[in-house]
């Protein structure tokens, strides 16, 4: 009998669908296997099946939901035309009234953007500013945030490291959307009110170059340009000009399970543990491998195999990890897990002010 069926592997090749999507269909009632293994539970499949397979992953692709699709499968099985054209025009009318709504929040929204823009309340921008910052503690928060920013042609702002200064503080912010890092730098002489610039990756980068002493560095806003004396060498260049997001708003997360490890026992665990293939393009419009973890009872980190669909499983984009557990810069750091829907923040034992931010990836096919 399995010589003339596909194995799931199989399926999943032809498919496009990943063996943990080809398992959720099967729980989930819309794509059963013909026959299952009693012993290992291995799934066999038909070859006429590949063609519903096929149209599944179309399906989905085109954001139609379970109920639905059940319907088109049972209707294309049984040459049920009529069906199948009813079902899927009803859904491009939802998609389509779906637009039109969208559409007019937007408008909305761009309205009262238009509004905040000439309002002089929202900015936290100010003329000049300068301040002081040992360069060690300035190069650690640059080192602990930049692995999270990078170009991003929709969102210029987001081109740049986030400077807030505050009081006797200075947080350095960076985020591409799937992932936000913060840190904090002591810093003096700063007396006025709040205010940020986002200043580019190159100059950045420049300013991380100069930051090889022990002492004390100047950091000088004028306008919207930006300057870093170290000694008798200096940077400078023009700030993005952009507002950006308010972070505080997005690292105020409810508490997760949190996990102690090492640092390197658990990236090797990462680069040789099992991976998924994400089947949905939610980061950078690519599939992505994907480490999926879970807390166990005895507080440590699983990165668990493609049979394990425990419903606490966070699935994030493994390369981001790595970059953060980098970046993290200490032996031991600290996971902290929510739902599978809420970030996986990683922190550092003796350092509240730095962490990062991992947006997860669903599993949920």
């Amino acid at each position: 009998m399995e010589n003339e069926m596909r194995s799931i592997g199989e399926m999943a090749r032809d498919s496009g669908l990943s063996v943990s999507a080809l398992r959720f269909y099967d729980r989930a009632g819309v794509l059963v296997p013909a026959w299952v293994d009693p012993v290992s539970g291995y799934r066999w499949y038909e070859p006429v099946q590949r063609e519903e397979a096929l149209l599944l992953a179309r399906l989905r692709r085109a954001g139609m939901p379970l109920a639905d699709i059940r319907l088109v499968l049972a209707g294309w099985a049984s040459a049920d035309t009529d069906l199948v054209r009813g079902l899927l025009q009803a859904h491009l009318r939802r998609l389509e009234l779906g637009l039109s709504d969208a559409r007019g929040e937007f408008s909305t929204l761009r309205a009262l953007l238009d509004h905040r823009e000439t309002d002089p309340m929202t900015s936290l921008h100010t003329a000049t500013a300068r301040l002081t910052v040992p360069a060690p503690t300035l190069a650690a928060a640059l080192d602990a945030v930049r692995f999270a920013a990078r170009t991003d042609g929709e969102l210029p702002m987001l081109g740049g490291i986030l400077f807030d200064i505050e009081g006797e503080g200075l947080h350095l912010v960076a985020t591409d959307r799937y992932r936000l890092a913060v840190a904090r730098a002591q810093a003096t002489g700063h007396g006025g009110a709040r205010t940020q610039v986002v200043v580019p990756l190159p100059l950045v980068d420049a300013m991380r170059a100069l930051l090889t002493s022990g002492e004390p560095v100047q950091l000088a806003l004028d306008g919207d340009r930006v300057t870093l004396e170290a000694g008798d060498r200096q940077t400078s260049g023009q700030s993005l000009g952009h507002e950006f997001p308010d972070y505080r708003r997005l690292v105020n997360l409810p508490v997760g399970r949190r996990a102690r490890v090492d640092t390197v026992a658990f990236c090797q665990a990462l680069e040789t543990g099992p991976v998924r293939r994400s089947e949905t393009r939610e980061q950078d419009g690519e599939p992505c491998d994907l480490s999926v973890l879970r807390v166990t009872e005895n507080g440590s980190v699983l990165v668990c195999d493609d049979t394990d669909d425990d419903r606490d499983n966070v699935a994030v984009n493994r390369e981001f990890l790595l970059h953060a557990l980098a970046a993290g810069a200490r032996d031991e750091l600290i996971l902290e897990l929510g739902a599978p829907t809420a970030p996986l923040a990683i922190r550092r034992p003796d350092d509240e002010d730095a962490f990062s931010l991992l947006m997860p990836v669903r599993l949920d096919h």
